[in-house]
């Protein structure tokens, strides 16, 4: 069986995909240990995909069944026309989008963040692995002050975000209450994520993955955590002294592969259906071949269609040359 064209975008499996993960660089200015590797080797900008490009291939996706874009990186403010990307974005809202989010380091979000909103920037989502400064220099290659300051930022215009923060024994899990404590005093939603085995070759191990019951078992150490009903999205939510909802990602110790319904598309146009996909479908070298937007929308389907079952499948570090940085977290 094969899918058909104006059918919702579905894989094989039945899950049926309305979220798109979509990466504008693969450059960062972060050294984070779980997803950069030690020498990056940067794409050259000939190979990513033009604006142009970019809101072509959105276009078809959200025309395909999408209706929520996260724009991702590296870190994508890096580019220098990150904002310009998000307004040619918010213009795929006639077409069914409704929801634009991106997913920052906020190292140079303070200056940015009034015109990513006017652009039509709904929400972000921000990586923070420590409080301590001197832990976050260790975890992720650079201070801690302009994430702060950005933090700030998106508190002061009252723009909707989340904090992410990737949970490593032995290097962070001793702030566990300090940085839940610190998001709850502001009211800022944090999820805790584990460490997936995304990174650099032989880095990752399962020793270093801080387990749902570990973090619950510390949580309750000080809070009152009660489990909130499971829905599509990657987090498990707990409600904590009955007013302050955290969520934990738990793709090693509980994959949640069955209720996937996100895809990735790279800086360079390659379609990656699943986190842990060995190789993507490269639609960038067919659009430049002289493609039509048909044929692009049934190269899509089809590879939606055959969607591996996920992670919950293997069970084991992902062997292939794009790392983290690149495929868009």
């Amino acid at each position: 069986m094969t899918p058909m064209a104006g059918e919702v975008l579905a894989d094989r499996h039945g899950r049926v995909k309305r979220k798109l993960r979509l990466s504008i660089t693969d450059r960062c200015n972060f050294r984070c240990r779980y997803c950069m590797p030690d020498h990056p080797q940067w794409l050259p900008k000939k190979e990513l995909l033009t604006r142009e490009e970019m809101l072509l291939l959105a276009g078809l996706f959200v025309d395909a069944g999408i209706e929520a874009i996260r724009v991702t990186g590296g870190e994508p403010l890096l580019r220098a026309d990150a904002v310009e990307r998000v307004a040619a974005l918010n213009n795929l809202r006639s077409r069914g989008l409704r929801r634009l989010s991106m997913t920052t380091n906020a190292s140079r979000l303070a200056p940015l963040l009034e015109r990513l909103r006017a652009s039509g920037l709904d929400d972000l989502n921000i990586s923070l692995d420590a409080l301590d400064p001197g832990r976050f220099r260790v975890l992720r290659g650079q201070g801690i002050e302009p994430v702060l300051e950005g933090i700030g930022e998106a508190l002061r215009l009252r723009v909707p975000f989340k904090l992410n923060t990737v949970l490593i024994r032995g290097e962070n899990d001793c702030e566990i209450l300090s940085l839940t404590a610190w998001a709850m005093e502001r009211g800022i939603p944090l999820r805790f994520i584990e460490y997936m085995p995304l990174d650099t070759p032989g880095r990752w191990s399962s020793e270093a993955v801080v387990h749902e019951d570990e973090v619950l078992a510390t949580l309750r150490r000080r809070y009152r955590v009660e489990p909130l009903r499971r829905t599509s999205d990657p987090a498990t939510e707990f409600l904590l002294d009955g007013h302050y909802r955290l969520g934990l990602i738990t793709t090693v110790s509980r994959p949640f592969c069955s209720s996937c319904n996100r895809l990735r598309l790279t800086a360079v146009g390659d379609l990656y259906t699943c986190l842990f996909s060995k190789s993507g479908a490269r639609l960038r070298g067919t659009l430049r071949a002289g493609a039509t937007p048909e044929e692009l929308s049934s190269i899509i389907r089809a590879r939606v269609w055959a969607k591996e079952p996920g992670y919950i499948a293997l069970r084991a570090p992902v062997e292939r040359p794009i790392r983290m940085h690149a495929i868009g977290g």
